[in-house]
């Protein structure tokens, strides 16, 4: 899997991948969840993000996903097509997995330990440097909830300082963390 990232993505979006894959390792190993599964999820959790726009849409169209993604920033595309990837090419069929790929950018209601677990992994990992990421990473230190609580909040409160529209997914894990 490493040598077929290596071959897809740039060799920075490499290195994010490899770093995202630490960081939710060690955080599986805090949180008791397994680090295999944390591994495999944070290893294809990118694995779509440097093809072309007009592919991603192909693949969104063909898979039947959910046809508002379409309508959004073409950032959010990777995550499911990356989810399709994992279960097509790789046969990764266990449902967490190919969820925490699938919403490792929007987020989502309910979602598993493992999916908060990549989510904040990729937030929180060495290479990402933004205001208050240190206390992000404090708080995925302490309680996985309550990082990705704040996580959301971070992305919700990125987006709309953008004005910029925000998935519904994206809302919808913003209120159950609010709520």
């Amino acid at each position: 899997l490493k040598k077929v990232l290596q071959e897809r993505l740039t060799q920075s979006r490499y290195e994010h991948v490899l770093r995202v894959a630490e960081t939710a390792k060690a955080m599986a190993v805090r949180y008791d969840i397994s680090v295999v599964k944390a591994e495999q999820a944070a290893l294809f959790h990118d694995i779509a993000k440097c093809m072309s726009q007009t592919v991603l849409r192909d693949i969104l169209e063909r898979e039947q996903e959910d046809p508002r993604l379409l309508n959004f920033h073409h950032e959010l595309w990777h995550g499911p097509v990356g989810a399709v990837i994992a279960q097509k090419e790789f046969n990764i069929a266990d449902p967490d997995i190919v969820h925490a790929i699938r919403y490792h950018t929007t987020g989502r209601a309910e979602m598993s330990d493992l999916e908060k677990l990549i989510y904040v992994a990729d937030m929180i990992e060495p290479g990402r440097d933004f205001p208050g990421v240190e206390t992000l990473r404090e708080l995925a230190n302490e309680n996985l909830n309550a990082a990705m609580g704040a996580c959301i909040y971070q992305s919700v409160k990125y987006l709309v300082n953008k004005k910029v529209s925000v998935y519904p997914d994206s809302i919808d894990c913003y209120n159950a963390y609010i709520d």
